[in-house]
């Protein structure tokens, strides 16, 4: 069964989340998060949203697999089921995450990396003078698709997932930006070839789960000032294929059903 709720309708809910007015093609925002940020922030605000981005991992990997995932689980207070978009490749993901359009409206229908020119949540948060900044390695499609907008990249083109993640706690810490985008794509890399349930893989699983924990930590710690949503939000899953390699791309539930978890961290001086 597939989740009933589309990955366009998260784009407008974190316009909501930081007071701003959504993308111009934006879906209507996710009731459920939406619910959640005005509990969470007792009708406030966030004035800091960070958005981490694992590649490729599943709803059903998640469950399968929830012992490697307790760094992150522990901060995973609202558990939100959404349904990917076709194909469920990342550039076409990523583009429907935040622009809250369909494939057929930002432009991307297949594995390519133009930039999209139609209206992003990058675009909308710049309007109310909101700080953007985007942390990207290698040939990953969110370094390149959301080009051209006067916010900062931070792209390490011959670096891994540890240079973001570093990158990502020097941003934390000199606390410069209102929305905050890091990429990690190396569990993607290896499920491509030794599979989705490979030793190898699931290392990488329990790596974004780790660091994903400390980056919570972090900001429990150090934005003690703000109100602060920080997500777990991957573009889309995967399934095995022959020869015990992985892939994606394809309109199946492996593929398509994602689990999002946000944590949202209220100023507490």
């Amino acid at each position: 069964m597939y989740n009933e709720n589309s990955l366009d309708t998260l784009c407008a809910v974190l316009a909501y989340a930081m007071g701003v007015e959504p993308p111009r093609e934006a879906a209507e925002r996710n009731a459920d998060l939406a619910a959640y940020i005005d509990r969470a922030f007792s009708g406030e605000k966030a004035d800091r949203v960070v958005m981490y981005n694992p590649d490729a991992i599943g709803q059903w990997i998640y469950e399968k697999y929830p012992y490697l995932c307790r760094a992150m689980e522990k901060h995973a207070e609202l558990k939100l089921p959404l349904r990917s978009v076709m194909p469920s490749v990342t550039p076409v993901c990523f583009g429907t995450m935040y622009t809250g359009a369909q494939p057929e409206v930002h432009g991307i229908r297949k594995y390519e990396k133009p930039v999209i020119t139609i209206d992003t949540l990058f675009d909308a948060l710049i309007r109310a003078g909101k700080r953007c900044v985007l942390i990207t390695y290698g040939d990953a499609s969110l370094g390149r698709i959301f080009l051209e907008r006067e916010m900062d990249y931070f792209h390490f083109e011959l670096g891994r997932e540890e240079d973001c993640n570093a990158k990502a706690v020097e941003v934390i810490l000199k606390d410069a930006y209102d929305f905050i985008v890091i990429y990690n794509g190396n569990y993607d890399g290896v499920m491509h070839k030794f599979g989705p349930e490979s030793r190898e893989a699931l290392g990488e699983l329990r790596a974004n789960c780790h660091f994903y924990g400390m980056l919570c930590a972090m900001i429990e710690t150090h934005y003690k000032h703000h109100n602060t949503l920080v997500g777990f939000a991957m573009d889309h899953g995967c399934h095995e294929i022959d020869g015990d390699c992985g892939s994606h791309g394809l309109d199946m539930e492996e593929d398509l059903n994602i689990l999002h978890t946000y944590k949202a961290f209220p100023k507490s001086i």
